[in-house]
């Protein structure tokens, strides 16, 4: 069952870019989500492989659960992703999401139903130096932050960075699925009144969105783009 569709996705990763892996036992299956398409594949016969073309996820209202439904002339596959710790029985791996895919071909009267874990893939492109350019749409300057300008170094392996906010050094962690880009920043605790650090640090945990393109990374959220930094080598 094949089938597929072209994307863009100007937000976050591109459509090719698998950003979501399941995984699972009994029998063996695994599972593959980028803007592009669906791929599910197991050991289980008749179920090999199942290809479609990606579709956006119902997301609940109370609660961090997505599911994806797609029908095709082969079959029917719904896949339901639910935020929590998950062991996949192989490996002391923990995973952060409990995954359900349900698959009926166009033979089968009910769905199979296939359970795992699962992770989002960091995009692997935030994996850089990144050295602020903009602030709530304004080029910075060194009035603004006469030390240094604010940076951070992202991890996109560990979901991790650290930085400096224009006075003070950062660590954290960063919370990524698809589009959405989380920071949870811990800080040394100087005290500097001659910088707009304040305001840097207020955008950066406001932010929710992002996206690359031109050496930039543009953190953004629903009200409009909060900082704009630029890659360095």
């Amino acid at each position: 069952m094949e089938n597929s569709q072209k994307e863009s996705n100007e937000i976050g990763p591109t459509s090719s870019i698998v950003y979501f892996k399941g995984i699972g036992t009994e029998p063996f299956w695994s599972l593959e989500i980028s803007g592009e398409k669906i791929t599910f594949t197991s050991m289980k016969e008749g179920y090999e492989t199942f290809t479609t073309p990606a579709v956006e996820p119902v997301r609940a209202a109370d609660a961090n659960v997505k599911m994806y439904r797609a029908n095709t002339e082969g079959g029917d596959i719904q896949v339901q992703i639910a935020q929590g710790n998950c062991s996949d029985g192989m490996s002391d791996k923990k995973h952060g999401y409990k995954v359900t895919v349900q698959i009926k071909s166009g033979a089968d009267t009910d769905f199979i139903n296939f359970e795992g874990c699962g992770n989002y893939i960091t995009d692997n492109r935030l994996h850089d130096i990144w050295v602020l350019e903009k602030l709530e749409g304004e080029a910075i300057t060194t009035s603004d932050f006469p030390h240094e300008f604010p940076s951070l170094e992202i991890n996109a392996k560990e979901n991790t960075f650290f930085g400096f906010s224009g006075c003070n050094q950062l660590t954290g962690t960063v919370f990524s699925e698809k589009e959405l880009l989380r920071f949870a920043a811990a800080s040394t605790m100087m005290a500097c009144q001659d910088t707009k650090e304040q305001q840097f640090m207020q955008a950066l945990n406001a932010s929710t969105n992002y996206s690359i393109g031109n050496n930039r990374l543009t953190l953004s959220n629903p009200d409009g783009v909060q900082l704009v930094f630029k890659k360095v080598d």
